[in-house]
């Protein structure tokens, strides 16, 4: 049953709870009803099983009451107990208070009759207890001093401010004004606010310049080891209506002491932007940034180690609390010292002076730095030298090719014409050298520990911003004001002059300074404008050893001028006090980069541009948003005007007067050769000429500048296309003063002659595309009509022909120049885009640039094709030049032949004295070009010669292939000529002559069998000629007709 579940059965009797609920709940219903169990019994066939269950259930029921009784019992009985006890304790309290009443009312009795003694002793004992609390007071401020000295030596600065402060609100307390004994203190304390002042301004000055032991750079800027590079500093959201940079977070709310910092987000960047973060780490490295953030939090939350004798305040607390790296909060600690003391004017105007002498001191160790680790390298190492990093893909090659016209070659010959390709700056300044590469790794060391002390400078710019906008910063905390302390309501006047613009603009100042250093720029010509710089250089006579010398008439056209700093009185006092005296004037004498660069000069400033431009871009993302425009003017302008009004013009004509002496020397274009065979690289020997190759890694040059300076690529582009203009015009010339008023120059511009050259297969070779495809019959068709219109041409006069063989190996070698020179043109105009396209120009510029050295190229493979072409339409014209001879003469021999004619062996000697000549100059493929329609033309003419000629006998027909034999020895000599199209040539004439030895039936015979093997008019030709001993009917022609036409 249900309600007898609670009930208090022993552990023992758990039998009785299974009883309990086998008994029907109706025996416990409220109200009972008898009856139907009395029915039941009645008429229940086994009447006492029933009875005898019921006496059962009865008993279970009275043993569960009985269990109950017993288990409340006991409590009943003691809390009858209890009550008693407590009935008899009040009463015995009654009696106690009305005892107690009575003696009061006899003690009021008694104490009224002496009132007067009684309140005089208790304003005895209270005097008493003042003078002792006034004399522990004093006890305990005398002590201050010592404590504060104490505190100072271990650089616990808050609390030694929280010390002077609460001695100090002490000693202006009524009462302890008028004690003589407290004046010494008072005077020493005034002492140690000055001694305090000049401590945390020590301190705050090491760790501005990331000199102390809380700096974010682990090891000093003196240091030789590798930089750590600074913990970035986090931006959160603002409650201040400022805007703040993302290095650095402020929360302004409603403590008087206005700490930073104080919101969650470790390790994460959020842009001044509104609604715009992004996270500072990498996804791969969430595992590991998670685990740091963790240990970092718990890190952070403790509580640093310069505040660890303060008493707790709200900064502490906000400090404690705040998630920016440790140095941060450090340099937060400092400025909040210098506004509990009021001296934020004063630190403010001794940081500006000691600014600038500082930085130059920075920059001189970092110089001196760099180059005691470079003397350790190459003590290390013989082979230390290392070779700049930043060489280009559009001018590999380009120092070993500088370096073989540098050096002999392997037969021992000096290069002649080396010194052409003297370029206006040494290899070491030359894109990709040494000095270049040491430049920027100089100025990449020294930028990034500037740019690490701008962001403990922006840090501290902020934190005096926003401070300055609270009341009486320079008022120190807890005393009267005083009005020697107190400034103009200006931001500038409050902070001493110090803001964030001032930093900035001394940084780069002497970051512009050093530049100019290593430039080695002047004041001479600084406010002149490009054009008057083109012209003064234009000007001066290049010298020969003027290679590595420093430049002259270069400046820098605007130098920052640091902020007007107001000095207040405590400025001025203090400076007079001391540290005026230990911070000298900026040092006027140079940095000495000089021992650290290979060479300086004005094309330093190509490895100095793109430092520069990360510098700039680094700077930017730390200013706040409100001072973004203070990069305006800054180094960056300045290096991009230096180099836009100075280098560019200087750059233009040191190239110009370059490439002037490279095309204008007579050993220019003179052919020279160390070998009697081909090579088709330059580095093997391949003998490009001196001017074309010096031109060529002039433009290479050039366009490594542009590389360098992706900006102006765009300007440098179109010097390389001055120069390549002016280079071809110069190639134009010899071109033309080798061919001029000659007959091959006059045949190559004819328009039928040069659709017929075009369609020769021969011409596949040519370094410009001549056309499309023809087929083979085409090919040999154009090729004999070719040979038609030369040999119809007047007698050829040796006035007619290029006589002279240097001039013929000058146009091979100019051909094979100009190619090289268009191939380099094409990777230059290639690589031109990846360079333009990150410049601020105009995009038209940028497409067409690549498209003007694409048709440079093409003009120039155009010119070395004209080459190729006068060469063969040449050797074709020599070959008809020698072979008229055999016209109007009689063949009318009386012996063999053992030589062949003199004409014959004039112009084999000749093929062969122009191919030796032309064989280091040109490849096989184009000799191949130039010799091989040769022998074309010389069996057309001879063919054509029978016609005109009046006799020949056998004699006569055995000499002339005996001159074709001849032809044929000298054209196989000639290495990839095509031998079979030279002995079908030569054996066709041969056959041709050898048809005269035949009888005229045998004749007729063979022209049936051959109709097609010769033309009509060279069948008729057979028959014309007068051959002694062959008789020739008179219808002879009639008979030959016949059979040709059927």
């Amino acid at each position: 049953m249900g309600i007898f579940n609670d009930l208090p059965v022993p552990s023992d009797k758990t039998y009785l709870r299974e009883e309990l609920a086998q008994i029907d709940e109706s025996w416990a219903a409220a109200r009972f009803d008898s009856l139907p169990h009395v029915v039941h019994i009645i008429t229940s066939k086994d009447r006492e099983a029933d009875i005898r269950i019921l006496r059962e259930q009865s008993d279970v029921v009275e043993e569960v009451v009985d269990e109950v009784v017993h288990a409340y019992h006991g409590g009943f009985n003691k809390a009858i107990q209890n009550y008693s006890q407590i009935l008899r304790l009040f009463r015995e309290s009654t009696e106690k208070l009305g005892d107690l009443k009575h003696d009061l009312a006899d003690a009021k009795k008694s104490l009224g009759t002496r009132n007067k003694q009684l309140h005089q002793l208790w304003y005895r004992s209270v005097t008493l207890r003042h003078i002792i609390s006034v004399l522990d007071q004093i006890e305990g401020i005398a002590k201050v001093p010592s404590r504060i000295e104490k505190l100072i030596a271990d650089k616990q600065f808050y609390a030694a401010i929280q010390v002077y402060l609460q001695s100090s609100l002490m000693l202006e307390r009524e009462g302890l004004q008028t004690v003589g004994a407290l004046q010494d203190v008072r005077s020493e304390l005034s002492k140690l606010r000055g001694s305090l002042f000049f401590k945390i301004l020590d301190d705050l000055h090491a760790h501005l310049y990331n000199r102390g032991e809380y700096s974010s750079v682990a090891s000093s800027i003196y240091e030789r080891d590798d930089e750590v590079p600074t913990t970035t500093a986090v931006a959160a959201s603002r409650m201040s209506s400022q805007p703040l940079s993302r290095r650095t977070r402020t929360l302004k709310g409603d403590s008087q002491f206005g700490v930073r910092g104080l919101t969650n987000g470790s390790h994460r960047t959020v842009s001044t932007e509104e609604g715009s973060s992004f996270d500072g780490h990498d996804e791969e490295d969430s595992v590991e940034h998670d685990e740091a953030s963790a240990d970092s939090k718990l890190l952070s939350y403790q509580l640093p180690p310069w505040l660890s004798d303060s008493t707790p305040d709200e900064f502490i607390e906000a400090v404690r609390k705040s998630d920016d790296p440790l140095h941060v909060k450090y340099l937060q600690t400092l400025v909040e010292c210098l506004c509990m003391l009021g001296k934020v004017a004063a630190a403010g105007v001794i940081i500006c002076q000691k600014l600038r002498p500082t930085i130059h001191e920075i920059i001189i160790s970092k110089i001196k730095a760099h180059m005691e680790t470079r003397n350790v390298s190459k003590s290390g190492s013989s082979q230390g030298d290392r070779t700049g990093a930043v060489g280009l893909h559009i001018i590999k090659g380009q120092s070993e090719a500088y370096r073989l016209s540098k050096e002999k070659p392997p037969n021992g010959k000096s290069n002649s014409g080396s010194h052409l390709a003297v370029s206006p700056v040494s290899p070491l300044m030359a894109p990709g050298g040494k000095a270049q590469a040491a430049a920027k790794d100089l100025l990449d060391s020294i930028l990034d520990t500037i740019v690490k002390i701008f962001e403990n400078h922006v840090v501290i710019g902020e934190l005096l911003e926003l401070k300055a906008s609270q009341p009486d910063i320079n008022t120190p905390k807890s005393l009267p004001t005083d009005v020697k302390w107190n400034t103009d309501s200006e931001a500038s006047q409050v902070t001493g002059g110090y803001t964030i613009s001032l930093p900035l603009t001394v940084l780069q100042s002497e970051c512009q300074q050093l530049i100019c250093e290593i430039l080695r720029a002047t004041p001479e010509t600084a406010s002149a404008d490009a054009a008057a710089q083109t012209a003064k250089l234009a000007k001066k006579t290049p010298k020969k050893d003027k290679r590595g010398a420093p430049e002259d008439g270069l400046t820098f056209t605007f130098r920052f001028t640091d902020a007007t700093v107001s000095l207040s009185n405590q400025g001025a006092d203090l400076i007079r006090q001391g540290w005026g005296k230990r911070a000298s004037n900026a040092s006027q004498e140079g940095y000495g980069s000089a021992a650290v660069l290979p060479e300086q000069g004005i094309y330093l400033v190509a490895s100095i541009y793109r430092p520069v431009l990360q510098f700039t871009d680094k700077i930017t993302s730390m200013l706040p948003k409100k001072h973004s425009q203070l990069v305006n003017d800054g180094l960056l302008t300045f290096t991009e005007n230096f180099v836009k009004d100075h280098l560019l013009p200087t750059m233009f004509v040191d190239y110009r007067k370059g490439v002037q002496q490279a095309i204008s020397s007579a050993a220019a274009f003179r052919p020279r050769a160390h070998t009697t065979t081909y090579t088709p690289t330059v580095e093997k020997g391949r003998p490009i000429l001196q001017g074309l190759l010096a031109i060529d890694l002039l433009a290479k040059e050039v366009l490594g500048w542009a590389q360098a300076m992706p900006k102006f690529a765009t300007d440098l582009v179109k010097y390389v296309q001055t120069f390549l203009e002016r280079t071809f015009e110069r190639c134009r010339t010899s071109y033309m003063e080798a061919v001029l008023e000659k007959l091959s120059y006059r045949l190559i511009g004819r328009h039928d002659i040069e659709r017929l050259m075009r369609l020769d297969a021969a011409s596949a070779c040519l370094p410009s595309s001549l056309g499309h495809s023809v087929s083979h019959s085409e090919a040999v068709g154009s090729g004999v009509e070719l040979n038609d219109l030369f040999l119809s041409l007047p007698s050829i006069k040796q006035d007619n022909l290029i006589r002279d063989d240097n001039k013929l190996i000058l146009l091979a070698s100019l051909s094979d120049s100009l190619e090289y020179v268009a191939d380099s043109i094409e990777r230059l105009g290639q690589a031109v885009p990846r360079s333009a396209s990150q410049a601020e120009g105009n995009s038209r510029n940028q497409a067409t640039s690549p498209r003007d050295l694409a048709s440079f190229a093409d003009e120039y493979r155009k010119l070395a094709t004209d080459c190729l072409k006068v060469l063969r339409v040449e050797m074709q014209l020599e070959t008809v030049f020698h072979l008229q001879e055999m016209t109007n003469r009689e063949y009318l021999e009386d012996e063999d032949a053992e030589e062949p004619d003199d004409f014959v062996i004039s112009l084999t000697s000749q093929i062969t004295r122009r191919d030796e000549g032309m064989a280091p100059f040109i490849s096989g493929e184009k000799r191949n070009y130039v010799f091989g329609g040769i022998c074309g033309t010389a069996a057309r003419a001879s063919i054509k010669a029978l016609a005109d000629m009046r006799s020949i006998n056998l004699f006569g027909v055995q000499q002339i292939c005996r001159n074709t034999i001849a032809l044929e020895q000298a054209m196989s000599a000639i290495p990839y000529i095509d031998g079979e199209s030279v002995q079908q040539n030569l054996d066709r004439v041969r056959t041709y002559f050898e048809l005269l030895n035949m009888p005229f039936e045998a004749l007729l015979a063979f022209i049936a069998e051959h109709d097609q093997m010769f033309t009509p008019t060279e069948y008729s030709n057979l028959l014309k000629v007068n051959v002694p001993g062959r008789d020739t009917p008179p219808d002879a022609q009639h008979r030959l007709s016949e059979i040709l036409s059927h």
